[in-house]
C-alpha cells in the first residue's frame, strides 16, 4: 500500500473538496452561470468555487506558500515564495460548460524554479493522477511509465489547437500537416493538464502544445518526468512554465516532434 506524502495528501484533499462542488455544477449545467474574461476565453461561477476551496484547504495546511491561479486576484509570481501552489481549478472549462466529460483540476508545488510535486484529478472517472520528486507518477496506486515508442509511424500524438483569437493558425496547420503525415494518430482532447496525464500513462505517445499558461502544465509536466519522459520547451531552451510551449513524451518521440516543430 502506497503512503502519501504530507505534500500529496494534502492536494488530493483540496481536489477532492473541489471535485464536490465542480460535479453537483456538471450534472446542472443548464444552471450554470458563465463570464467572460476575453475573446472565447471563459469562466464559470463552478471555477471561481473549486478555486475558492482549494485555497481555503492549501492555505490553512501551508501558511508561508504562495499561489498563482488561473481565476481571480491571487496571483503571485513563480518564485515570489520559496514554496507557490500552481492551480487550474478546472483545465478544459469549455469542455466542462459543455458537458463534454474531459476536464481536470491541477494541482502543483513549485519550490525554487523546480516543480517538486503535482496532482491532476480526473473527477468524472474519479482517477487521481500524482506525482512527486524521486518518488515516481502513479494513477491511484498504480505506478505510471511512458511509452517506449521509438519511431512517430507507430505514435498516437495528443495536441492543442489554436481557435478564435488564439495562436498562429497558419503556421499550426502547416506544422500539424507535416506531423500528421508521420503519425499513427493524432487526438485534440481539450485539457493539456489531462493530455500530459496520458503521456505519463502511455496512453498517448506525445503531446504538444504552444501557449499554455503555467497552471495548464505544471502538474503534467513532474508527471511526464517521473514516469520516465520528457516534458520540455518546444526549443530546448525554453522553460514551457514560462513560454507555454510544451512537448511531452519519452525522449524519441520528444526528439522527433522537436525536429519538425522546430523546422
Amino acid at each position: 500500500m502506497i503512503r502519501y506524502s504530507a505534500n500529496i495528501t494534502i492536494m488530493m484533499t483540496a481536489a477532492r473538496k473541489a471535485a464536490r462542488s465542480i460535479l453537483r455544477d456538471f450534472g446542472e449545467l443548464e444552471k450554470l452561470q458563465v463570464s467572460v474574461k476575453g475573446q472565447n476565453d471563459f469562466v464559470t461561477m463552478a471555477d471561481i468555487k473549486a478555486q475558492q476551496i482549494i485555497h481555503y484547504e492549501l492555505s490553512r495546511s501551508r501558511t508561508d506558500h504562495g499561489f498563482l491561479m488561473e481565476e481571480g486576484k491571487i496571483k503571485n509570481n513563480i518564485n515570489e515564495n520559496e514554496y507557490t501552489w500552481i492551480i487550474d481549478p478546472i483545465d478544459g472549462t469549455l469542455n466542462f460548460m459543455n458537458g463534454i466529460p474531459y476536464f481536470a483540476i491541477s494541482i502543483a508545488l513549485n519550490c525554487k524554479d523546480k516543480i517538486i510535486a503535482g496532482v491532476v484529478y480526473d473527477p468524472v472517472h474519479n482517477d487521481f493522477y500524482w506525482a512527486e520528486e524521486g518518488i515516481g507518477a502513479y494513477i491511484n496506486n498504480q505506478r505510471l511509465r511512458v511509452k517506449n515508442k521509438k519511431t512517430l509511424d507507430k505514435s498516437i500524438i495528443a495536441l492543442g489547437i489554436p481557435f478564435l483569437g488564439r495562436g498562429d493558425h497558419q503556421q499550426h496547420i502547416k506544422i500539424q500537416q507535416e506531423v500528421m503525415s508521420k503519425v499513427a494518430g493524432l487526438r485534440r482532447f481539450g485539457a493539456a493538464s489531462l493530455d500530459l496525464a496520458f503521456v505519463a500513462a502511455g496512453r498517448v505517445d506525445g503531446f504538444w502544445e504552444f501557449g499554455l499558461s503555467p497552471w495548464d502544465v505544471a502538474a503534467g509536466i513532474i508527471l511526464v518526468k517521473e514516469a520516465g519522459g520528457l516534458a520540455i520547451g518546444i526549443d530546448n531552451k525554453e522553460n514551457p512554465l514560462l513560454t507555454g510551449n510544451i512537448v511531452a513524451g519519452n525522449v524519441n518521440i520528444v526528439q522527433e516532434l522537436q525536429k519538425i516543430l522546430n523546422s
